[in-house]
């Protein structure tokens, strides 16, 4: 795992492509027991260093139940994105993830890894990696229909504060998936003591 993680965070496959020097991020042990594939980190956790270290990962702390220091042991959660670094901004929002990344380098970490309990797809990126057929035609669907892809999956909305309208549209997504999505983390945590 250390060498594979190193490669990663050395990586620089699509430099020519980013609007900042390579610095992949990532967190993960090999007895990491929930996976969490974002999207790509924004500007400001490219500049610290530090997965879902803004304000969408505040709001993934709470969805999820979790405080930072929790969020942050490898030995529970394992951090992936579909793409390692930030890949720029765009008209709407940051660009899309880099394709290099996953096809280059998820296959690698998580058969390393040998204690998955659940894996959260955090948006329409990592919903179509890893769901591909069946994935729905929209995020919303894909995210509402959640207990299809149990027990390995849960697929999410992406937690950034621009999706709060989203939320308030989708009174269901806090009723039930956020209760459901606590309840097996809690779970998963209490096995792991």
């Amino acid at each position: 795992m250390d060498k594979i993680l190193s490669e990663i965070r050395n990586c620089a496959v699509c430099k020519e492509f980013l609007p900042n020097v390579p610095k992949p991020i990532i967190q993960a042990s090999t007895v990491s027991k929930i996976v969490i594939i974002g999207q790509a980190p924004g500007q400001k956790v490219q500049d610290s260093g530090i997965p879902w270290d803004d304000a969408s990962g505040k709001n993934l702390r709470e969805w999820l139940g979790v405080d930072k220091q929790t969020f942050y042991n490898e030995k529970v959660f394992a951090l992936i994105p579909m793409g390692f670094c930030f890949p720029g901004s765009g008209k709407s929002g940051d660009l899309p993830p880099r394709p290099e990344c996953a096809p280059l380098w998820h296959r690698q970490i998580l058969g390393s890894m040998t204690e998955i309990k659940l894996t959260l797809l955090i948006g329409q990126y990592s919903q179509n990696y890893y769901l591909k057929n069946p994935a729905k035609i929209t995020l919303t669907e894909t995210v509402k229909n959640y207990n299809e892809y149990l027990p390995n999956y849960i697929p999410l909305p992406h937690p950034s504060p621009r999706n709060n309208i989203w939320q308030k549209k989708n009174s269901w997504f806090r009723e039930s998936l956020i209760q459901v999505l606590q309840e097996k983390v809690k779970s998963i945590l209490v096995d792991n003591r």
